[in-house]
């Protein structure tokens, strides 16, 4: 006997059941019980400011949010900043919605080019800012007191074995700046960490330039990268100048 074919919503559905049922179940929950049911309301302030910010930012500037999704973004720059809470790039530059295309990751790092089948989120992130947006400047901006950087010294000075551990996600994108812990001066561990966190940026501009399509677009003159890193405690903020090797305050 011949069947009728499932309706493709039930076939998705009984696939997605399958795949479920299969993951592995936290105990006290029913068997079949979907991943997706862990998800819990938003906290309650959370709620709350977000209609403070409906009611008066959007109310005041509706027109701005139409305009920008109906437009499309076309931000100048991209930023590559640290995941730490405490980085706030557009308060820095004053900067409003559409202005920058900013991706954040771990101590603001950017690996070496690596055309590979795995999953790559700064990378794939660089290409769309150079190749779709085009954007005319790319900012590595690194910060005072930054954990992963502190982590990586520790790690490459043996007082992190933890990080050494295959398993560690975080350890093996520290890697990625080790080459910037091989070129740290002997002195003081505070020192040497602020030179290491500088040291980030320059590994990521580096790196930068490893990937074919920022290196054409930083040779025919449409995008220029910036180095930058932010004192938080004194709200500084210093680039590095090549003609000065070395980062100086703005």
């Amino acid at each position: 006997m011949v069947h009728d074919p499932l309706p493709a919503e039930e076939i998705i559905g009984k696939k997605r059941h399958e795949t479920l049922a299969n993951l592995p179940h936290r105990q006290g929950q029913r068997t079949g019980d979907t991943a997706i049911s862990i998800a819990r309301p938003l906290p309650e302030y959370l709620v709350r400011r977000y209609a403070g910010w409906k009611a008066t930012t959007y109310a005041e500037n509706k027109g701005w949010y139409k305009r920008l999704a109906e437009e499309g973004q076309r931000p100048r720059a991209m930023v590559i900043s640290c995941c730490d809470s405490r980085v706030h790039v557009t308060s820095i530059f004053g900067a409003d919605q559409g202005e920058f295309f900013i991706h954040r990751n771990v101590a603001n790092l950017v690996p070496p080019y690596a055309p590979d089948t795995d999953h790559h989120g700064t990378s794939a992130a660089v290409e769309y800012a150079v190749t779709t947006l085009k954007v005319s400047h790319l900012i590595v901006l690194g910060h005072s007191g930054c954990g992963g950087v502190q982590g990586c010294y520790d790690m490459c000075s043996g007082a992190a074995p933890e990080l050494n551990e295959e398993s560690s996600f975080v350890g093996r994108w520290m890697d990625i700046l080790r080459p910037g812990y091989e070129r740290l001066p002997s002195g003081e561990t505070d020192m040497r960490l602020r030179a290491l966190e500088k040291e980030g940026v320059l590994v990521s501009l580096e790196n930068l330039m490893g990937f074919p399509f920022v290196a054409a677009a930083v040779e025919d003159g449409s995008l220029s990268l910036h180095g930058l890193w932010n004192d938080i405690g004194e709200g500084g903020l210093e680039a590095y100048d090549a003609d000065a090797e070395g980062f100086v305050g703005i």
